[in-house]
């Protein structure tokens, strides 16, 4: 029996990709992620609005730089920042 959920949602999958590569481009992301080009660039423009990351135009490329010390959203987690999720996703 297959199931299409997953554990993390597609705003953590955006997040791990970026900070695996900083200068990753969109179409990359949508990609991984397995998201269209259009949902990949809401979500990462949701995460900016939140403080979660910003970016810098480098020529006709971007650049992120994640906002690791802001803690989760949910209630249950707001005890953890970015940076230790990010970790735990990269060991």
């Amino acid at each position: 029996m297959s199931s299409s959920w997953t554990f993390l949602t597609n705003h953590a999958h955006v997040l791990l990709c970026i900070s695996e590569n900083p200068d990753v481009r969109t179409r990359d992301i949508a990609a991984q992620v397995g998201i269209t080009e259009r949902a990949a660039q809401r979500i990462i423009a949701e995460l900016e609005e939140a403080g979660y990351l910003r970016h810098e135009r480098v020529g006709r490329r971007n650049h992120y730089e994640l906002a690791t010390g802001v803690p989760l959203r949910h209630p249950l987690e707001t005890h953890v920042a970015i940076e230790e999720l990010l970790e735990l996703l990269h060991r």
